[in-house]
């Protein structure tokens, strides 16, 4: 069987690092990589839409990246208990007309006991900013150990 550690239940210390694990992933935007860290019959409901299995959740992560340009990915631990996980995060992408915008929202996480996401709930926002009002400007890939955090940026 497949695994993704750390595994639940989870303490903070462990529900902190699957987060920083999460963000570095799709801070990738490669669909194929993130997509492991699911069940194959992960389901999600992502906004308005609802994926199913880990193919749907491919061909929705390759949508989001063509028309989600240069994302830059900040997850920061919410909530744990046993094998859920609740993050808040933001991220910043511009689309092909090069508007900027900054995207909130919040996820709730379900994980099997071999550490992969059963279940993922996510609500988000899109906030249009100016490019000059970008906060996050690290090279493509994953955040710095250094940059600021979602609470260090006050958001």
């Amino acid at each position: 069987m497949e695994s993704k550690p750390p595994f639940p239940p989870f303490d903070e210390a462990s529900a902190t690092l699957k987060v920083r694990l999460a963000e570095d992933a799709w801070n990738t935007r490669e669909p194929e990589r993130v997509s492991l860290a699911y069940s194959v019959d992960t389901r999600w409901r992502n906004r308005a839409e609802f994926a199913n299995g880990r193919e749907e959740v491919v061909a929705f992560l390759r949508r989001k990246w063509a028309r989600e340009l240069d994302y830059r990915l900040i997850k920061e631990l919410w909530a744990y208990k046993g094998n859920r996980i609740a993050v808040r995060f933001a991220y910043e992408w511009h689309d092909d007309a090069n508007n900027w915008y900054r995207s909130f929202g919040n996820e709730n996480w379900e994980f099997n006991e071999a550490g992969l996401m059963t279940h993922r709930h996510a609500s988000i926002n899109d906030l249009p900013i100016k490019e000059a009002d970008r906060k996050y400007h690290w090279p493509l890939g994953r955040r710095p150990d250094d940059h600021p955090s979602l609470s260090d940026l006050g958001f």
